[in-house]
């Protein structure tokens, strides 16, 4: 028997009892993953189905693709929001960049000089860079709120 020939709940609990023998192959592709998934859910009209037939369609789903329960659940949400399932692939930079690349030559040109001090001493070191010599445009800009540990933005 295959994965296609299952048709109801009461089969699938016999597969998953182990009590039926059913030949499949785990899916290693994310994208075709999801649309077996949502063709399962469909097929076995997930959202009409009662509490018991959602377990046992749940624990069919994580025997055959790998998913965790939470990771289904999410899926499930978003298949009984949205009628489909769809990858939505995060490709964020990362994080914001809290220092401009001059800053941050400025900053290690400092610590170089001054022979790697603590980060106050740093802050103070430019602070009198720029106030005393009036040196602004080799000076980090910097930043009064107390918050900050550094004193830069």
């Amino acid at each position: 028997m295959k994965l296609e020939d299952l048709k109801t709940i009461d089969q699938l609990t016999d597969f998953l009892s182990g009590t039926q023998a059913v030949a499949f192959s785990v899916i290693s592709d994310k994208d075709a993953c999801y649309r077996w998934i949502e063709g399962e859910l469909v097929k076995f009209r997930y959202l009409r189905l009662s509490r018991q037939g959602k377990g046992v369609v749940i624990r069919y789903l994580m025997k055959i693709s790998g998913y965790s329960r939470q990771q289904l659940t999410r899926l499930i949400a978003q298949y009984r929001k949205t009628g489909r399932l769809r990858r939505r692939q995060r490709t964020v930079s990362g994080f914001k960049l809290k220092y401009s690349e001059k800053d941050i030559r400025l900053l290690a040109a400092m610590d170089e000089r001054h022979d790697t001090p603590c980060g106050t001493a740093i802050k103070k070191l430019c602070e009198r860079a720029c106030e005393v010599f009036l040196d602004k445009r080799s000076t980090p800009r910097f930043q009064s709120d107390h918050n900050n540990r550094w004193g830069f933005y």
